[in-house]
């Protein structure tokens, strides 16, 4: 067998593959052979049919088509046996099978090409002395008491109201039904178009605004018990529903009850109840590490995608289709298990229809994804940067005393460990090789938005 090799775009190999005379004889007579004892005609003993009449029956391209399939397949394997290629996915055939057939003689040698996706090489032109800024995460202080107004605010009691009409901060049990309001382009006469889902009975609203679309809040301050009131709101113009944003909407509101929150007192008490800690100072001071933390995970955070978002811009790779559509896959398996565990149907999300659009839309994110992980990659190999089996064992360990009750697949939580440890040994050489400038939050952001005016 004569192989000759060609260096392809996108990583790939391309092979031309000779098979000799002899082989293209012995694999058709093989697979006559083969036929002879399983194909049945009647008249005749399987197995005893006579070669001509089984020929005739099955016909010569039949034949062929079956013995190059074998051919192929082998020839495949071997070269890429012989030429040692470290291969990702499948080979693909580049030669048109139905050409092959009309030129296939056996006994006579022939020739076939073929396609396999390598590994990709990657050039990486820096990776030290990046110069980036980043949006630095204060703590605020401000957080725990919002945090403590919320527990409270749970454990109200609601006590009902009978002499004022509704204000802010109150409890309201409506009925409501919403329509659309008219567009002036549309007949005036026309019925109203329901919103759906946009009627509710008995329906308790905390009165804070947020709580609904803009100006539904609103309109029921003021309202008294067994008032009924049309009040228009506005979905907003990035609402859920394209159907529905930026669109006005007009609601029948019926006020049935009015009560009011009494909040417990702020003590050591209401500490106990809604903690673990036996003093209100106690929960404030972990809810104050607790904040401190987040805000340096985020700021850290921060740092490292900015140094990601620079990084990729020094990195050259030719990437394999193979490898291309093998993280798409991992994307969309991701997103559809996250929708699983939030009770939503997946079947129903991820259509024959969607599929392919999803796949689309996800390729751009897919191919920056691997040219992140192929950088990372590089780096540890270039400064020798690996991670010990103490290092994921007492991570490990850790995590299994944390959560004691898990039930935790032991082979994906120290694939998940190793991979964390490995990129965050990375990603920290990477900062203490580089120069960060923390900007306030939000800075950055700004400008962002104001080039893309």
């Amino acid at each position: 067998m004569k192989i000759t090799r060609e260096k392809l775009p996108a990583s790939q190999i391309g092979l031309e593959i000779e098979i000799t005379p002899e082989v293209t004889r012995q694999t058709y007579e093989q697979v006559v052979k083969k036929l002879a004892k399983s194909t049945q005609i009647p008249g005749f003993r399987k197995g005893k049919v006579p070669r001509p009449i089984l020929l005739q029956h099955l016909g010569t391209n039949r034949i062929k088509a079956a013995a190059l399939e074998e051919m192929l397949q082998d020839g495949i394997e071997k070269a890429i046996e012989q030429e040692q290629i470290a291969i990702i996915g499948k080979p693909q055939l580049c030669s048109d099978f139905e050409e092959l057939i009309v030129s296939y003689q056996p006994g006579q040698s022939f020739t076939f090409s073929a396609a396999v996706d390598i590994p990709p090489k990657i050039n990486l032109l820096q990776y030290n002395n990046l110069s980036v800024k980043a949006e630095e995460i204060k703590y605020d202080p401000e957080k725990i008491n919002l945090v403590i107004d919320q527990e409270r605010q749970q454990m109200a009691t609601l006590i009902p109201i009978e002499d004022r009409s509704a204000q802010l901060g109150d409890v309201a049990i409506v009925d409501f039904k919403g329509v659309l309001a008219k567009d002036d382009s549309n007949d005036q006469e026309s019925e109203p178009t329901p919103i759906p889902g946009g009627e509710n009975s008995n329906f308790q609203v905390d009165l804070q605004e947020g709580n609904f679309i803009p100006g539904f809040i609103t309109g029921i301050v003021g309202m008294n018990s067994g008032e009924t009131k049309e009040i228009i709101a506005e979905f907003p113009s990035k609402y859920a529903d394209e159907n529905l944003a930026g669109r006005s909407a007009l609601f029948t509101v019926t006020l049935k009850e009015l009560k009011e929150k009494e909040l417990p007192e702020l003590d050591d008490d209401f500490a106990r109840e809604v903690s673990e800690f036996n003093t209100l100072e106690e929960l404030k001071d972990s809810l104050a590490e607790r904040f401190r933390k987040e805000a340096e995970e985020k700021t850290k955070s921060n740092q490292h995608e900015a140094l990601l978002i620079e990084l990729i811009k020094y990195v050259e790779v030719d990437l394999p289709a193979t490898m291309i559509e093998q993280e798409i896959d991992s994307m969309l398996t991701q997103t559809a298990m996250k929708l699983a565990q939030q009770g939503l149907d997946v079947k129903q999300l991820f259509t024959r229809e969607v599929i392919p659009q999803l796949r689309e839309r996800s390729r751009e994110e897919a191919i920056e994804r691997l040219k992140r992980s192929l950088a990372l990659r590089e780096i540890a190999t270039r400064e020798s940067l690996i991670t010990s089996e103490e290092e994921i064992s007492t991570r490990i360990a850790a995590l299994k005393e944390d959560y004691p009750e898990e039930n935790i697949d032991s082979g994906k939580l120290r694939e998940v460990v190793e991979n964390e440890i490995f990129t965050d040994k990375i990603m920290s050489w990477i900062m203490s090789h580089s120069s960060i400038e923390l900007v306030p939050e939000g800075s950055l952001k700004a400008v962002e938005e104001k080039e893309a005016q």
